[in-house]
């Protein structure tokens, strides 16, 4: 293959590759798909993604049963503040009122996963988590 130029750096013929998913992207994605969790009370995710996302869940929830100024502000770091639900309220605002009280008695286990199947397109299997009721 010949030297294509300085695409991305690192040496005289450049790199040829560049790394796909980043640990910041993975980051965000779970930080959206935890809104979403909050938000609509049930996400599609895939496997790798449910143990990751689980986790997450299940510390806001623990952030919103202590419910004081800096379990706020530290959930607030993870929540996106742009995802609302059709009512309007923010997915902070339903952590802190809703979900929080509705486990305040449960000492973990917060969410609950059913697999799905395998995705269409490329075979990837989904699993459907949701809050325990």
């Amino acid at each position: 293959m010949a030297a294509q130029g300085r695409k991305h750096v690192h040496g005289k013929t450049g790199v040829r590759f560049k790394a796909a998913y980043t640990a910041s992207k993975e980051k965000s994605m779970l930080r959206n798909v935890v809104s979403e969790l909050i938000v609509h009370g049930h996400v599609t995710v895939t496997s790798g993604v449910k143990k990751e996302l689980v986790s997450l869940a299940d510390k806001m929830v623990t952030y919103a049963k202590a419910g004081d100024l800096a379990s706020r502000r530290q959930a607030a770091r993870v929540i996106r503040h742009d995802i609302v639900d059709e009512k309007g309220v923010q997915a902070l605002d339903k952590l802190f009122a809703e979900i929080g009280p509705k486990f305040k008695d449960r000492n973990g286990g917060y969410t609950t996963s059913v697999k799905l199947g395998a995705r269409k397109g490329d075979n990837a299997e989904l699993v459907l988590i949701a809050w325990v009721d």
